[in-house]
């Protein structure tokens, strides 16, 4: 896109209209990118109302007891309750607040000793400037926080405890890339403000494209996902996905909401569909923040239609505000991609939109070669693109 990456614009952040809602299709029901609210507390704060029934007090009953002998309590570390215990003292219940006082509950997890702690753009962006930041840890124990470095696009951040406990433990980071559907899964966070809940299931897809909104309608991260029908909800975001060892696999950071349809924001809960940022990338993506504060993408420098459509990622004829299509010396400039291309496939990953080309394009590091295949004049063609790379979010 002009001087950023692919996308509708001159740059991330440029505004543009992101496709409508509408009804699934595609691949495994779903539209070919994935509309999606990103997952907010929206000032949620924790705070539930509970109603205790009470027996009358003149009331007899019988008690019979049950026998105390029901076996070992031993937790293995092999269990979901062996794993639990392992990485939730690691895992931290964020509060974000704003200079004016709006925000919400998200959770995050510890990156390293230093205090770095890996967590979702949107769950932190009221904080960023010049708001009120918090992690709370299990064990109750609360520190303020700070933004070292935030991602719109890939929807990551880091924040940094202000005063760092001697006793922090990383989670064991797992390899994404090695995830296979029917693997079990482990999630860690707070919905709807409930602090340190843990639920499982199973990998149900992988490389689903996603294209999440942030709920302003301006800005919105890509990603090509992990699926899971782990149970998550709103307050879960930036929380830790883990395999069956206990593994950061990804960042659960999105579900589908079956209120109001795809693209949804009301805070409806968990149908079983939940998405998760894929580690790999966004260890890569922390790691940039940690070191510059600002994010690198990768980009092929040329501006797609975010059209909801099936039939693969077209070049526009024009860039945002009149800039050309086609970065004059970018990448697919060099490859000699033109606008009206439709892009069909990257590598062996099949491209049936604008938002999944920028996800998998976004899975990749800035030099990477890429085997581009698009259509022209009704003839299939291929041509290999070594990936450009762009900084910052405008």
């Amino acid at each position: 896109v002009g001087a950023g990456g692919v996308g509708a614009g001159s740059g991330w952040g440029t505004t543009y209209q992101q496709p409508e809602p509408k009804s699934g299709r595609g691949r495994g029901g779903l539209l070919a990118a994935v509309l999606i609210a990103a997952l907010v507390a929206g000032g949620l704060g924790g705070g539930l109302g509970y109603t205790l029934a009470k027996n009358d007090e003149n009331t007899s009953s019988t008690t019979v007891s049950a026998s105390d002998s029901g076996g070992s309590l031993k937790r293995d570390p092999g269990t979901v309750a062996g794993v639990a215990a392992t990485a939730l003292p690691s895992t931290v219940t964020i509060q974000a607040e704003s200079s004016a006082g709006e925000g919400g509950t998200g959770t995050g997890f510890v990156f390293d000793k230093e205090g770095h702690i890996l967590t979702n753009n949107h769950v932190v962006a009221d904080a960023v400037d010049g708001g009120k930041l918090t992690a709370t840890f299990p064990n109750g124990k609360k520190y303020d926080a700070e933004v070292v470095g935030h991602a719109q696009g890939y929807d990551v951040a880091v924040i940094k405890l202000k005063d760092t406990p001697g006793n922090l433990k990383p989670l064991t980071l797992g390899n994404s890339d090695k995830v296979a559907v029917g693997d079990s899964t482990i999630a860690i966070g707070a919905p709807f403000g409930l602090s340190n809940t843990v639920t499982t299931g199973i990998i149900s897809a992988k490389n689903r494209p996603v294209a999440s909104s942030d709920g302003t309608g301006s800005n919105a991260s890509y990603m090509s996902a992990l699926q899971t029908d782990a149970s998550i909800n709103p307050g879960n975001s930036g929380g830790p996905l883990l395999d069956a060892q206990g593994n950061v696999i990804g960042i659960n950071s999105a579900i589908q909401s079956a209120a109001n349809g795809l693209g949804g924001t009301s805070q409806s809960g968990s149908i079983g569909l939940g998405f998760a940022i894929p580690i790999n990338q966004a260890k890569y993506v922390a790691e940039q923040l940690i070191k510059t504060g600002k994010p690198v993408y990768a980009k092929i420098g040329a501006s797609v239609s975010l059209e909801d459509t099936t039939d693969g990622a077209k070049i526009t004829e024009q860039g945002a505000s009149g800039s050309d299509a086609v970065e004059a010396g970018g990448p697919a400039d060099k490859a000699g991609l033109k606008p009206g291309d439709v892009i069909t496939k990257l590598d062996d990953r099949v491209i049936d939109s604008g938002p999944t080309l920028i996800g998998e394009i976004w899975t990749h590091q800035p030099g990477d070669k890429v085997t581009i295949t698009y259509e022209r004049d009704g003839q299939t063609r291929t041509v290999d693109v070594t990936l450009g790379s762009r900084t910052g979010d405008s």
